[in-house]
């Protein structure tokens, strides 16, 4: 009989992140600069990546040992077709209570409505600027921020819940953290401030680019004074603070500055089928030859608590600029968020 993972280690594993498609609309300096992946990059072939039947099989695997949470990610996950079917296949996995999706928000006019029917409760959507110039700095393309507004717009049309996560990078964007937070308490929108960090090889971190949660809150406080909220379960990433005039919450995700390495519950699984432990990992473990070789369920559920339960990831606790610079780690396009 497979014990139960949560019996077993500090970190219980309940929270999945699978990648379905290894491409974006635009692609974000944050995890994949222009310079680095041109318009001739060759992307995986469809061969390779895991089929719908293969991420629920995965998925129900996950849930019996303890995920509830399913976000899909990618690159831009809206990029692959019939993304509804897989959402309805996931929504109808006993233990799964949270199914979420992340995206830049360009297809989502389209797209929004048959998602939220299929079972979809919620979008993360990139935005790390309003100004069209600051904008198309951060995504290194000439698309424009209004292009992910509409797809905002339609998505809370649609019934969906909307979270704006905005990566600030101190030089580049910060001077859009105001407006940014304006723009979503009047809108009503929930926004999560990120930290930017050395994901990858590609998009040239170093510490003096970061801006700190500290400073990010007492920028944000001068909009209107805010009051820490509880966490809502073990794991939560997020430092949670509401308007004290209003409903609307402003979160940070302080993976540099305030780590949070010894409560992470998240896995994450790439659109080829490799398991990663870490979103800092320098490799991931094959689950997709497992389950192409024919392995049972059972089977399964086994290799999948065997790599978690030898994982020792600390990599934001111990990072340094050196280590920064020189560890080999994959690139935010491939893993997804």
């Amino acid at each position: 009989m497979t014990t139960d993972v949560r019996d077993q280690f500090s970190r219980p594993l309940q929270d999945l992140r699978i990648s379905i498609m290894d491409r974006c609309n635009f692609r974000c300096t944050y995890c994949m600069p222009k310079e680095i992946f041109g318009d001739d990059y060759v992307f995986l072939p469809e061969e390779e990546l895991l089929s719908f039947d293969e991420i629920t099989r995965a998925a129900e695997q996950f849930a019996a040992l303890g995920v509830k949470k399913i976000r899909l990610t990618g690159g831009e996950p809206l990029l692959r077709k019939d993304v509804p079917e897989l959402i309805a296949s996931l929504r109808e996995i006993e233990g799964i209570e949270d199914i979420a999706l992340t995206t830049n928000a360009v297809m989502l006019p389209k797209q929004a409505k048959p998602l939220y029917e299929a079972g979809l409760e919620r979008v993360n959507v990139s935005l790390d600027a309003l100004h069209i110039d600051v904008f198309q700095e951060m995504s290194g393309r000439k698309t424009s921020p209004n292009a992910v507004l509409r797809g905002i717009d339609a998505a809370v049309e649609a019934g969906l819940g909307v979270k704006v996560n905005m990566v600030v990078r101190k030089g580049v964007n910060d001077e859009e953290v105001i407006p940014m937070a304006r723009y979503c308490k009047e809108k009503g929108l929930n926004l999560r401030f990120i930290e930017f960090m050395d994901v990858g090889q590609t998009n040239g971190w170093d510490f003096s680019q970061v801006v700190s949660k500290k400073e990010l809150l007492e920028r944000v406080s001068q909009i209107a004074p805010l009051e820490a909220l509880e966490r809502n379960y073990f794991g939560e990433v997020a430092s949670r603070y509401r308007y004290r005039d209003s409903d609307v919450e402003v979160g940070f995700i302080s993976s540099v500055t305030e780590t949070f390495c010894g409560s992470c519950t998240r896995a994450r699984l790439s659109a080829d089928g490799k398991l990663f432990t870490c979103l800092f990992s320098e490799e991931g473990s094959d689950l997709r030859s497992i389950i192409r070789d024919g392995a049972t369920d059972g089977q399964i559920r086994d290799w999948i608590q065997g790599v978690w339960g030898k994982r020792d990831d600390r990599y934001s606790e111990l990072r340094t600029e050196e280590s920064a610079r020189n560890r080999r780690k994959i690139e935010m396009s491939y893993i997804g968020g």
